[in-house]
């Protein structure tokens, strides 16, 4: 199915008739469906990238079938055509999960920008799923969970650029994942069954980066031996990562732009050159451009690497992602040190949340893993945090609920999840008695933390929750 299809739902003939003949006006290919099951239908066989459905239907209503949608994961956008009476229905509905609505009578300029937006948002989950199957599948993804507009700006352009051998340079703090994404980019890419070779360029002796890099020939030196090819070489036909390139010393600077500029690479004490076919996937935590201006880096190499510069960002700005995050590493933890009828207080994730993460993800695992190793019970309370993490708590007390907006805006993503936290809190991880406190039912109040990654028992992966 092209990225561009639409399916049309509504009962009423004669409102599919023009909103096809519209949509097809405007390139777009689109399908129509008289019910909500024959919906269901189309889009099990078809796969659209969008559905636009009225909300009023007979047999499965526009509520209903969003439902289903989100309940069955089906992967496309929904947009409601609602009366303007029940505009107020079409707002609960866009909190279950819709992107969008529009009133009737439907207004040809609106329809069409908001069909566009939707189809741009779900383009860009396609493209995000599709590079975070390539980490779960061979390197585990933590790193990469979240919903964070910054780090879905990064995994964005990350899928765009895998498709293609450009040079990439990955900035971000330690313990970010630059590797991981590094990993990623290669798995999705046409060399991902050739090698991923990875140097770091830190960890290696000044005198023995250019042998590591490039390799040497017999006599070459005291102690070559034998001839010995070069990280470069090892990488040909796949991608070279070359960690902390910002460490990398301004003489082997002078080869590494030659392999990028002519595609050559000579070992020591050869004569002369091989050509190279390698794709070179860089990563610091440097400023290489202000390292450029003062001469402690090769300004034309930090042009070359640069070509795609992907910044991650740090944890502190993905407060909203901490939750899901700190979940999926406890899951982990337990499973690995056989540990799985552990629990985790909902106010434990509440702290972790309010922490600033100096040491990001990485930081994060260790403290998670070093909780379930020490824990002495079934429950890991606020009691088992590190002593830094209860100091931090301290003199940073949450928050009371405020209601004004900020100038610089608000991520709603992360209010909702917070607010679910805070309910399991005072609800002591009773699931019935939180939704009590939301004023929402329990079934809503599961479906909410499944939409954020809190998962319910039950499902694929254990609750940090119990039920009520």
């Amino acid at each position: 199915m092209p990225n561009d299809a639409i399916l049309v739902v509504d009962d009423d003939s004669s409102v599919r008739r023009v909103l096809q003949m519209q949509l097809s006006e405007a390139g777009y290919e689109v399908q129509q469906a008289a019910s909500g099951g024959e919906a269901l239908r189309i889009l099990a066989e078809t796969h659209p990238q969008l559905v636009i459905t009225d909300l009023k239907m007979p047999d499965l209503d526009g509520i209903e079938l969003l439902r289903r949608i989100c309940e069955e994961e089906v992967h496309a956008t929904v947009i409601l055509v609602t009366a303007f009476g029940s505009i107020e229905t079409a707002v609960q509905a866009m909190r279950l999960g819709a992107y969008d609505y529009i009133t009737k009578p439907i207004d040809y300029d609106a329809l069409l920008a908001a069909v566009h937006r939707a189809l741009e948002r779900q383009s860009l989950l396609d493209e995000v799923r599709t590079l975070r199957s390539a980490l779960d599948r061979r390197y585990g993804f933590e790193s990469i969970i979240g919903h964070a507009k910054p780090l879905l700006r990064v995994l964005e352009m990350a899928a765009r650029v895998a498709q293609h051998d450009s040079t990439v340079l990955i900035h971000g703090e330690t313990g970010t994942g630059k590797e991981l994404l590094a990993r990623a980019i290669h798995a999705n890419s046409r060399r991902r069954n050739r090698p991923f070779v990875t140097i770091n360029c830190g960890a290696i002796p000044e005198n023995l980066i250019e042998a590591e890099l490039f390799g040497y020939m017999r006599g070459a030196f005291t102690g070559a031996v034998a001839n010995k090819p070069g990280k470069v070489e090892l990488a040909d036909h796949g991608t070279l990562f070359l960690d902390e390139i910002g460490e990398l010393p301004l003489e082997s600077q002078v080869k590494l732009l030659r392999l990028i500029q002519q595609g050559e690479v000579e070992r020591l004490g050869a004569g002369s050159a091989r050509t190279i076919d390698v794709r070179i996937v860089a990563a610091t935590n440097r400023n290489l451009a202000a390292m450029a201006e003062d001469g402690t880096f090769r300004e034309d190499l930090f042009y070359r690497l640069a070509v795609v510069p992907l910044d991650l960002p740090p944890l502190r700005e993905r407060k909203g992602d901490i939750p899901e995050l700190a979940e999926h590493l406890f899951l982990k933890a337990k499973e690995k040190h056989g540990m799985q009828s552990l629990r985790v207080a909902p106010s434990v994730i509440a702290r972790l949340s309010a922490y600033r993460w100096p040491g990001n993800i990485r930081e994060l695992e260790n403290i998670v893993e070093r909780m379930i190793v020490l824990s002495n019970g079934e429950l890991i309370n606020e009691d088992d945090l590190p002593a830094e993490l209860r100091a931090a708590s301290a003199l940073s007390p949450k928050p009371a609920l405020q209601l004004e907006i900020p100038d610089e805006g608000i991520n709603l993503d992360a209010i909702e999840r917070e607010l679910l936290l805070s309910a399991l809190e005072k609800a002591g991880g009773n699931q019935t008695k939180a939704a009590r406190y939301l004023d929402i039912s329990r079934k809503t109040f599961i479906y909410r933390m499944e939409k954020h990654g809190l998962r319910a028992e039950g499902g694929e992966s254990e609750s940090l929750f119990r039920e009520g």
